[in-house]
């Protein structure tokens, strides 16, 4: 059904074209039925919170479509990209389980339906369907990875251009194979970018450009086609 923003809403879990292996939602009948019988679908514009650091959990946040930027703050008001959050992942997840606030927030990067499921009735699916929990399980180990990798990256590269490499690389993993190179599309502005690897807008632009001159990478528009891979990884010691 085509929605609000130009998305297509798929408001029935049970016959989505979009499951597949590795989304939270790819689980058997009958625990894909109570999911889909307690989710609320709704449909954001990009920049819209959907929820805030230090705010008790009402419920988990299923990316069915589109993007999220996951953050924390300090007291300053310093702002930090903990990572980008994709389609069939779970937000929340550890806040919900524990019954602890939230750790981070969550903000839409581009138009994307998300699924709410209600605390308790999260809670109440876990306990009568193993399939989701061993779900929750794989995501929550993901990400536990995902962290270990960050804290390698921040603590043992030696430049901020070392970081912007490593980042680049990530992100070229799940890129598009064409003729000028991995094509990576990048929903982040520079400062966001700058918030990633702890440093400022002007720092990244100017190693952007240090990186095209060298030809490591090419820019057009969103889009990061990544030329000379191996070069980015001698630079951080692959």
């Amino acid at each position: 059904m085509q929605g609000p923003y130009n998305l297509e809403l798929q408001n029935d879990c049970t016959a989505c074209p979009l499951r597949q292996d590795g989304r939270f939602c790819n689980v058997a009948a009958p625990a894909l039925a109570a999911v889909n019988a307690a989710k609320f679908s709704t449909a954001y514009p990009g920049g819209a919170t959907l929820f805030v650091e230090g705010e008790a959990p009402r419920g988990v946040f299923i990316l069915c479509s589109g993007r999220a930027k996951l953050t924390t703050s300090s007291s300053e008001g310093k702002t930090l990209i903990l990572r980008v959050a994709g389609p069939g992942e779970i937000l929340g997840v550890s806040a919900a389980i524990l019954g602890k606030p939230y750790e981070v927030s969550a903000e839409t990067m581009e138009p994307s339906q998300v699924n709410f499921i209600r605390h308790a009735d999260f809670l109440a699916i876990l306990r009568a369907h193993p399939d989701v929990c061993m779900r929750a399980a794989e995501q929550l180990s993901a990400k536990y990875q995902q962290a270990q990798r960050e804290v390698r990256s921040l603590g043992l590269s030696q430049t901020t251009s070392e970081k912007l490499a490593r980042l680049i690389l990530e992100w070229s993993v799940d890129g598009e194979q064409t003729a000028r190179g991995i094509r990576v599309k990048v929903l982040l502005t520079h400062e966001e970018i700058g918030q990633m690897l702890g440093t400022t807008r002007e720092t990244v632009t100017r190693l952007l450009g240090s990186f095209r001159r060298k030809r490591l990478i090419d820019v057009s528009g969103a889009s990061v086609y990544v030329t000379q891979r191996d070069a980015l990884q001698e630079m951080i010691g692959f």
